[in-house]
């Protein structure tokens, strides 16, 4: 093997809005309640092996905010980024893509988010930040656990 072939790589191709969905299904009556809503916030992450050494990568938000059990917005989000990623140790490529990948698309998907719900009409949700490495952790400890059962 060639030094050229061994040497590890993990370069960003392109990070992109894949899919957007905004609905407010009960505006405008809903708009005009004076109660706070609660807010729920949905997130996920997921991988495709678009070609060899090619991966894409992608963190999903689902935002739903509702008064009582009226929804006052949903809005679901999925960005992705392409990333090649060749030569890493087995034990480094679930991290590189579990942890490492969504922590550099998930500030488009907060940004993006924020200012769909804005252009909506309400004050912009800010997404917390986000341990990928402790969801990574947690990921991996249930797939041990659902294997030995």
């Amino acid at each position: 093997m060639s030094e050229e072939q061994a040497t590890p790589v993990f370069q960003i191709q392109r990070v992109y809005l894949k899919d957007l969905s905004l609905e407010q299904p009960n505006s405008p009556a809903i708009l005009t309640s004076t109660e706070q809503p609660s807010v729920d916030i949905q997130l996920g992450v997921g991988m495709e092996q678009v070609a060899d050494g090619i991966v894409e990568v992608t963190v999903t938000a689902t935002v739903t905010t509702k008064i009582e059990d009226k929804v006052v917005f949903l809005v679901e989000a999925k960005q992705a980024g392409i990333f090649e990623v060749r030569n890493l140790p087995e034990d480094q490529m679930g991290p590189v893509i579990g942890i490492a990948c969504p922590q550099i698309i998930y500030p488009y998907l907060r940004g993006n988010v924020a200012d769909v719900i804005q252009r909506a009409g309400f004050p912009p949700v800010h997404l917390a930040e986000i341990n990928f490495q402790a969801m990574y952790e947690q990921q991996q400890q249930q797939a041990a656990e659902a294997t030995k059962q």
